[in-house]
């Protein structure tokens, strides 16, 4: 072998360890990236308030108490606007939960999708709690 042909094998030996040190590099960043936002995180009520809710008391008199919850981790990166009536009450993650005082009647409560929106009407009794679960499934990749 010549002096220039071991020249060129060393160099395309550095030439692959950069590459290989470059790769490991951008993956370590993608993967810190995606563990750093990978939860999606919403403004939570107090302690009390929650301890509060979870007791499923009955809603104030004339009233029907709305629970709309999310009990799974699935889609845990997703937040999705919550509405009510066509008013947006906020946007749901995973193992969180809104609850509503309704007035006793015809509601509409609705939430997107990546496929379409997804909508549903309750007609709501007074000193009645209801819960809805809102469910997240894996869409394509």
């Amino acid at each position: 072998m010549t002096r220039n042909n071991e020249a060129r094998s060393s160099n395309i030996h550095n030439d692959k360890e950069l590459y290989m040190f470059n790769k490991a590099i951008t993956l370590s960043i993608v993967l810190l990236s995606v563990c750093l936002a990978g939860c999606a995180s919403v403004p939570m009520a107090s302690f009390d308030e929650d301890k509060m809710r979870k007791e499923f008391n009955p809603p104030p008199q004339d009233m029907a108490g709305l629970y709309i919850y999310r009990n799974t981790n699935i889609g845990g990166a997703l937040k999705k606007t919550v509405r009510v009536d066509g008013e947006i009450i906020g946007e749901s993650a995973p193992m969180t939960y809104f609850y509503l005082d309704i007035t006793p009647g015809s509601h509409s409560l609705s939430t997107e999708s990546e496929f379409s929106d997804n909508a549903l009407t309750l007609d709501a009794n007074s000193g009645n709690n209801y819960f809805v679960h809102q469910h997240i499934k894996l869409g394509h990749l």
